[in-house]
Formats: C-alpha cells, structure tokens, sequence
C-alpha cells in the first residue's frame, strides 16, 4: 500500500503544474472565444473548412462526448458534414490542456506528434466525408447559438477551468491517476515485453480496449506512461491517446442517430486506421519517452520526494478536484420542482457542461420556456413557464438527447 500510495503522489506531483495551466488555458479560450466564431468558418463544403475545422478542434478541451453536441450545434449553424467531421475526430483526442500534460510525463516528442496527429487524422477523414457522404440541407435552427454570458471575465475563466471543467472530466482523470498507480505497481515488468516482437498485436490489443470504452484525453496519459514504463511500445501507447480519447461506443451511436451510417463508419474506420498508422511511424523513428526523467524514478522510488513548487500544486489540483465533485454529488439532488410553474423532467445521455448547455440551447426557444437548466450527474432538466412537454421531447431529441418525461 506504501508503494501504491507513493506511486500515486509522484505521478499526481508531475502532472499538476501542467494540468492547472491547462484548465487555465481552456478557462480563457471558453470565455473570450465565442461559438458564433467557430461556425463562421466552417459552412463551406472544401477543404479549407475542413482544415480549419481540425485547427479549431485541436486546441479545444472537449471529450469525446462533449464534442458531439457542439459538432452538432455546428452542424446546425450550416457547417458542411466534412468540417463536422473533421472536427469530431480532431478535437476529443487532445487539448491544450491535455498537450501540456502530456510533456509532463511522456516529454516534448509525444506532446508534438499528439496534436500533429489529431490535426492530420481530421482532416483526412474530413475530406473522406466530402468525397464519399452527400451533402444535405443542414438543419435551420434559429437561435440555436449561445446565449451571451454575463459577468466578470476572470470570475468566469476561473470558474471554467476550476469548476466547470473539473466538474466534466474530474473523476475521469482521478481514475486515470488511480490506474497509472495501481500499473506501476501491479504489472510485472516482463507482461508486454512478450509482444516487444510484435507491437502491431500491443496496437490491437490497445484498440480492442480503447475503443468501446470511455478514456479521458488527460487521464489516458499517466496510464499510457505507466504501460510504457512496463515494456509497451511508444506506437501502442499512441494508439491508446489517440483512439481512446476519439471514440467511445456512447459517442458512436449518437454519431449514427445524428449524421447518418456512412458518416459513422468513415468517423470510426478513420480514427482506428490513423492511430494505427501513426503508431508505426512512432515506432520506426525510434520515438521514445523520457519517462525517467518525467515522474519514472520518482514513482520506483519509495524514498523520492517532489519539489516544493510540484507539492503545492498537487494539493491545490487535490482541493479543486474534492470540492467541485463534491459539489457535483450534492448537485444530484437539487433543482426539485417547488414552484407550481416548474417541471422536471428526466434527460438521458447528458455527460458534462458541454451537453448541459446542448440541452438548455435546444429548449430555450420553445414558447412557454422561461427559463431552463440542465444538470447532466442527475439526469436532470428544469423548466419554468407553462410549455408543452411534446415540444421539449422534440427539442431534446433533436439535439441527441433521450428524453423520458416528467420524474
């Protein structure tokens, strides 16, 4: 339990500097970019828009399911399909918070192969898109934008990147951490060294995986260090940050429902042959991770102790991470309909802020909509005003959602 625990501190200790920067990043980008920005460029049917899709993406803190409702409120603001696409398979695989993660612990090789790969994987399935899914009539939905925030700016990136965005991926990332932990003491060191002759069976076995699951861009990273450091190959370890992060089964079928089969299939096909072949790349060109001098000595040695600075920014991303997730458990059970003039209602498929506000911006609209708010841990969606439960299931259907009526 020592070892576990001290695994734990170090690998949590290397991350943290880079992960409240990150949060900090994404904070401003959130607050001083609007949406109306990124949909203004996108509306073209060629390459550009597909490529500017994918610059868009890379540096956007989305998850795989985060990024579903945006690319369909992109869609919904006449982006092409090839820009969506692009888009959807760009964004979920990194950020600027999670490419500063990743120098962190697998060094400056991975942190730029990362993003590159991200960039050149959306474009490409985006201009597969293009090619082979014809274009239809995109969906008018007035008003479909955000409503503009009020308030102090820096209250707001703050909140963001402290809160709001802890809120979304928190537990995700905490379980990453845990894992990364429990690898580097559990795993034999010799278990993937069996597959150091055939790393394209590590790659499919990473996918087989990967793929289904849920995987966090940040928390895939001290797990893939972890893996690396117990004889993974850096190619495998890619395919993990690049296909976990991308997909997810949730995130497919909402893709099929909203974008239609041939559109799902080149989404997949493109996430799952780039990874593959970008893992190759990485390792013909001998890329490999400093991991002894990212966390690799510190998480082996039980009697090694982080730096000052490192400390206190662990126990300051500890203190964030307690406190929004708290907030979060005890946000399951509020918004209970006590004005006579209020109804909630249940919503399924709803996993961060992200899709909280898809929600919100699909209903607001409706006449007899005074207000609404969603709340994604609870299942949750809270209208005032006297409107008509058929048009609120319309809206929230629409938009990707499953609605299953008044709790």
């Amino acid at each position: 339990m020592r070892a576990y625990l001290m695994s734990l501190m170090a690998v949590v200790c290397e991350m943290a500097p880079y992960l409240l920067l990150g949060f900090l990043i994404a904070g401003i980008l959130h607050v001083l970019v609007p949406q109306r920005f990124y949909a203004k460029y996108l509306s073209k049917d060629n390459r550009f828009s597909v490529l500017f899709a994918a610059l868009l993406g890379v540096p956007l803190p989305l998850c795989s399911c985060g990024v579903i409702p945006t690319a369909i409120g992109l869609r919904n603001e006449k982006a092409s399909k090839g820009a969506v696409a692009s888009f959807l398979i760009a964004t979920p695989q990194t950020g600027v918070d999670s490419i500063l993660a990743t120098f962190s612990l697998l060094g400056l090789g991975f942190a730029i192969v990362r993003p590159v790969a991200a960039l050149v994987t959306g474009v490409c399935g985006g201009l597969l898109v293009n090619r082979l899914v014809k274009e239809d009539d995109p969906i008018d939905t007035t008003g479909a934008s955000c409503g503009v925030e009020t308030g102090n700016r820096i209250w707001r990136v703050l909140k963001y990147a402290f809160y709001t965005m802890i809120q979304d991926i928190g537990g995700r990332l905490v379980i990453g951490l845990l894992v990364a932990a429990l690898i580097q003491v559990a795993v034999p060191d010799e278990f993937f060294l069996t597959f150091g002759k055939q790393p394209l069976l590590q790659m499919l076995v990473i996918l087989v995986v990967a793929v289904p699951m849920y995987i966090c861009s940040m928390g895939s990273i001290p797990v893939a260090a972890a893996l690396m450091m117990k004889g993974l190959s850096p190619g495998a370890a890619l395919v993990m940050l690049m296909a976990g992060p991308a997909v997810n089964l949730a995130s497919i079928l909402v893709v099929r429902k909203a974008m239609g089969r041939r559109f799902t299939w080149i989404y997949l096909l493109t996430i799952i042959g780039f990874s593959i072949l970008f893992g190759l790349l990485v390792n013909a060109i001998g890329l490999h991770a400093p991991l002894s001098d990212a966390g690799g000595d510190c998480c082996t040695d039980g009697t090694a102790w982080p730096s000052p600075f490192k400390l206190i920014c662990a126990i300051l991303l500890t203190l964030s991470i307690l406190f929004a997730l708290t907030m979060k458990f005890f946000e399951r059970f509020s918004h209970k309909a006590v004005d006579p003039d209020t109804a909630v209602y249940t919503v399924e498929g709803m996993h961060c802020s992200h899709c909280e506000a898809a929600v919100v911006r699909a209903v607001e609209e409706i006449p007899g909509v005074e207000s609404a708010k969603a709340n994604a841990s609870g299942n949750k969606l809270v209208i005032k005003g006297p409107a008509k439960e058929e048009d609120l299931r319309a809206a929230v259907e629409k938009a990707g959602y499953t609605f299953k009526g008044k709790k």
